[in-house]
């Protein structure tokens, strides 16, 4: 059945960029940032993600994509005091420096990219108990966060990423928001002016995003300065049309969502959501490890 989904021009793609990931490689030879080895890696690699997306999609969006955000940052950090910073730093380091948002740009969406593949699974996995139950007291039901974050991600008009964050203000109650292009989800990278899509965002959210925050289910929606509210990300899905288009063509990013939420690894989200405490000093424990 997802056989249809591939089509001929992949197979073109993916040669191409294959080649070009060759030519590059010299880079990361002599370059301290690494392409970081995702769970499932071999399985992805080989068969892509079972009904979700092809082989030669994993490797254009995954392995060919990231090779390129690595490769430039090598290039744009080395024989610098950045050459083994995380990409995770990097992006907060750098985010009010407009003469250095080159280096933001490829450390904010290496970390971006790998945080939504290294939150997926070969095959359908539960939600754990005690997540289902942390869903329930700030959206009224798992339902009810589908169907919010879908909309959300459907209705950005625009590459970008949709995140289901930990709001460390209001005991923990989940909320979600978008983030463009390059854009990062952490408060301490909130001083950079990031694109606003003004449907979806509240008013008073000039500089960051409140966009879909659980509709009528919200508890935690607050008309707050940015970066004035502590959201850590446990969550995110890639909305770059690179992700979804070679599989799914231009009509396809919803049935792309609907599958994507299918491959949720479940368990990686709680182990995100319970990494990050309930202080506002806990931002590290996740940025750093990305």
């Amino acid at each position: 059945m997802f056989s249809r989904l591939v089509r001929p021009g992949a197979l073109r793609a993916a040669s191409l960029s294959q080649t070009t990931t060759s030519a590059l490689s010299r880079f990361q030879v002599r370059g301290l940032h690494a392409i970081p080895q995702l769970q499932h890696d071999a399985t992805f690699r080989k068969d892509g993600i079972s009904e979700f997306m092809s082989p030669e999609a994993f490797n254009f969006a995954w392995t060919d994509y990231q090779t390129h955000l690595v490769d430039k940052l090598n290039l744009l950090t080395e024989d610098t005091v950045d050459a083994n910073t995380k990409p995770g730093d990097l992006l907060v380091k750098y985010s009010k420096r407009p003469e250095m948002a080159s280096v933001f740009n490829y450390a904010s969406m290496a970390h971006n990219n790998h945080f939504f593949f290294n939150c997926l699974a070969p095959t359908r996995t539960e939600i754990p108990e005690k997540f289902a139950m942390s869903i329930v007291d700030t959206c009224s039901s798992v339902e009810s966060l589908k169907l919010d974050f879908l909309a959300t991600a459907n209705a950005m008009f625009g590459p970008g990423f949709v995140w289901l964050a930990k709001n460390l203000e209001r005991e923990g109650l989940l909320q979600i928001f978008c983030t463009y292009n390059a854009g990062s989800p952490y408060p301490a990278a909130h001083a950079r002016r990031q694109s606003v899509d003004m449907a979806t965002a509240s008013p008073a959210a000039t500089g960051n995003q409140f966009a879909g925050s659980m509709g009528a289910h919200a508890q935690n929606q607050k008309a707050l300065a940015p970066g004035a509210v502590d959201l850590q990300p446990i969550l995110c899905v890639n909305t770059w049309e690179h992700a979804w288009m070679m599989d799914y063509g231009i009509r396809g990013k919803e049935e792309y969502l609907e599958r994507w939420w299918n491959r949720i690894d479940w368990e990686v989200v709680l182990h995100n959501h319970d990494a990050v405490g309930t202080l506002r000093s806990a931002r590290s424990s996740i940025a750093r490890r990305f």
